[in-house]
């Protein structure tokens, strides 16, 4: 498929998503969240691609936000309706992809920006990456699922700190505080990616997927996230990854998995 304002290739089983409008700092506006919504659920769909890098052109930004041009004159109702479309179209459908999502965050993470990285599995970030969440200087809050992934991933008191200010932390203080998993150069940025994403490829994607799946249960309101581990435990007995991780460990061999 053709799109305007996302790049996607795809290399030995890896796929590369680049938001692609420098010109406006990768801004996501409603065009850019329908196609990387569209990209994220072919990638969930194919045989080929096992895990999925997202990133934005340029050195300057990662996404910079919102396009805010498109709901500045938007009222209660169609504030809510947004937020929700942009929830299930793109933000929740990321997190709950089985495919792994590394988020490659180069320079600015703001607003939606941040909460789309914070909605993939693993994040690397540049040395130079800022990231904050800046939409009570708006006069609104974080709407695309930021003011819950930020508490979960760094608590709340330096959530609500972070919200409140409106402030951008560098890339070294996210590591610390766990929004990123690491920080390198923005020269090793996507090498960094490709080489966790290659480890993950040896691994059985049908585990993978069971643990996505066990990991996210624990952030559902009403349900048991032990319960859910136990069930997934239980489901990877009956697959052919498990016959195979199995069997090559005592062979005491390398194991090749089917994904099945």
């Amino acid at each position: 498929m053709n799109y305007e304002n996302i790049l996607v290739a795809t290399e030995n089983n890896i796929q590369t998503i680049t938001i692609n409008r420098p010109d406006k700092l990768n801004a996501l506006n409603k065009k850019t969240i329908d196609e990387l919504s569209n990209a994220f659920s072919e990638a969930e769909k194919s045989s080929v691609v096992k895990v999925v890098i997202i990133t934005g052109s340029g050195q300057k930004a990662f996404v910079a936000g919102a396009d805010i041009s498109e709901f500045a004159s938007f009222s209660v109702e169609q504030g809510k309706a947004l937020s929700a479309e942009g929830h299930k179209k793109l933000f929740d459908l990321v997190q709950n992809l089985t495919t792994p999502v590394i988020a490659a965050v180069n320079g600015f993470a703001l607003g939606g920006g941040l909460e789309l990285a914070m909605s993939c599995h693993i994040r690397i970030a540049s040395d130079n990456a800022k990231m904050g969440l800046p939409e009570v200087s708006l006069g609104v809050i974080p709407g695309y699922g930021g003011t819950q992934r930020l508490a979960h991933l760094v608590g709340k008191g330096k959530a609500l700190e972070m919200i409140m200010t409106a402030d951008m932390i560098s890339a070294s203080d996210a590591l610390a505080w766990g929004l990123v998993n690491h920080v390198t150069s923005q020269e090793e940025l996507l090498q960094k990616c490709n080489e966790i994403a290659t480890k993950i490829l040896s691994k059985s994607s049908v585990a993978i997927a069971s643990a996505i799946r066990s990991v996210n249960a624990n952030y559902v309101d009403g349900t048991n996230g032990f319960n859910v581990e136990i069930d997934e435990f239980g489901k990877c007995f009956g697959t052919e990854d498990f016959k195979e991780g199995t069997t090559a460990f005592l062979e005491k061999r390398k194991a090749n998995f089917p994904g099945k």
